[in-house]
């Protein structure tokens, strides 16, 4: 039997009734009436099964109500799957949205990374032209100051020289006139022997400092012409000529030789890097304060470490006390060692060993703290387990068959070693066994994630 569908171009189609069944029969055709031939008897109509049809109405009522249904779920579905592809549409959305400011972002930092690098460049670039231009400056004031100095000593040297030639003229006169002689006019060279052996020498000294070489014996010879020099002078214009005179020429005498002389002294001091007053009075001072710095730093290490010995001693003297009215058998066995030992103080090693002799344990340990810790180890397996502490297994074997036999105590030949073969032990009932493995499971949840219980 089929049925029809219970919408037909959109419209809902409507649902006969039981009474009106008659309309549903097509009315069937009359016999023509023909006075030739004998009357026939009218046939029955076909018989209408209001059972069937009940049935067919109910069925086509189910089916309109099941295809409603299908067709509620199927928008429902198709709403669900609407709703589902939006939100994925939405987190597709937010995710490329978040991967575009993550990219942003990204950019943003190495552009700030880049402007850092280039910066730090920049500035290590203008740092060393600065450091460039620094050291050229100093090379050229370098250079400046050595020109200045040189030019310095070539000034000095050449005034120095034409200062000594001139005294030297100044007093070469008096000198000729105290050898002048008339019938011994060769002794007019004695004056300019003495002043050109005073230049000599002092040549000779100049010679000596170049090559490094010991010069005070020049100048002591130099010093010593022009002394005589200076004599002849002041003795012969005293008694010839006036004061003035002879003291103006003795000057020169002398006068020309020191100038050089102590352009010379210069010159060796400088090369020989000795220190002028100003540089020696700073380096004493520097030496002073270095020496006072020193002093002061000599005390207070001095007073820290005896204030370090001091609190070592304090220590001692307190760790002492302690292990004497806390451990006082322990102490008395350390003070034995100790005096058996040689030591006056309670070493480490030697409270280790009188630890060990008297308790036999390690410092930090004894046999209260032992018990103590099993018993807190056995309250957290119970706290782990839920189970009480007294029913906790002392082997710590929670794997033992209960229902297996006991073991023969009779000796066993040693060729054949005991085996277990299968069949040995009755085997666990199904619902033990998914008791025991539900347990097992909450066990591990528990050990797992103990806060959740």
């Amino acid at each position: 039997m089929t049925t029809s569908s219970p919408q037909v171009n959109g419209h809902r189609r409507r649902i006969p009734v039981i009474t009106e069944w008659q309309t549903l029969l097509t009315p069937a055709e009359e016999p023509v009436a023909t006075p030739a031939l004998q009357a026939q008897p009218e046939l029955a109509l076909p018989a209408v099964d209001l059972v069937a049809q009940a049935e067919a109405d109910a069925i086509r009522t189910k089916a309109y109500a099941d295809a409603e249904e299908q067709r509620i779920a199927a928008e429902a579905e198709a709403k669900a799957i609407e709703i589902k592809a939006e939100a994925e549409a939405e987190k597709l959305r937010l995710a490329n949205e978040r991967q575009a400011m993550r990219l942003e972002r990204d950019r943003a930092e190495h552009e700030a990374h880049l402007e850092d690098v280039q910066r730090k460049r920049d500035k290590a670039a203008r740092e060393e032209a600065a450091e460039k231009a620094a050291a050229a400056e100093a090379k050229q004031s370098e250079a400046n100051d050595a020109q200045k100095i040189g030019k310095s000593a070539s000034l000095w040297r050449n005034t120095a020289l034409g200062f000594a030639i001139m005294c030297a003229i100044v007093a070469l006169p008096v000198q000729m006139s105290a050898f002048y002689n008339p019938d011994a006019k060769w002794l007019l060279a004695v004056p300019i022997m003495l002043e050109a052996g005073a230049w000599v020498i002092l040549a000779g000294a100049a010679a000596a400092v170049a090559a490094h070489r010991p010069h005070w014996h020049y100048r002591l010879i130099a010093w010593a012409l022009a002394f005589v020099a200076a004599g002849i002078n002041l003795v012969h214009g005293l008694e010839h000529f006036d004061p003035a005179t002879a003291i103006g020429t003795a000057f020169a005498s002398l006068a020309g030789p020191g100038v050089w002389d102590l352009h010379e002294h210069g010159r060796i001091r400088r090369r020989d890097g000795v220190p002028t007053r100003r540089e020696r009075r700073a380096a004493k001072k520097a030496e002073k304060k270095q020496a006072a710095e020193q002093a002061a730093a000599k005390l207070f290490e001095a007073e820290r470490q005896a204030h370090l010995e001091n609190a070592a001693r304090d220590t001692a003297t307190k760790l002492d006390a302690d292990r004497k009215r806390l451990f006082p058998k322990v102490h008395q066995e350390a003070l034995k060692l100790a005096a058996d030992l040689g030591e006056t103080v309670i070493t480490p090693t030697i409270w280790k060993q009188a630890k060990r002799n008297v308790e036999g344990t390690d410092p930090g340990e004894s046999a209260d703290t032992i018990r103590m810790r099993n018993a807190a180890e056995m309250r957290v397996e119970a706290a782990r387990i839920k189970k009480p502490v007294s029913t906790l297994s002392k082997t710590m074997n929670a794997q033992r068959g209960a229902h297996l036999p006991p073991a023969s105590t009779k000796p066993r030949p040693k060729p054949i070693p005991p085996r277990r073969r299968r069949g040995d032990s009755t085997p666990f009932h199904p619902a033990a066994k998914r008791l025991a493995a539900d347990t097992a499971r909450r066990s591990v949840t528990t050990r797992i994630n103990p806060e959740e219980n």
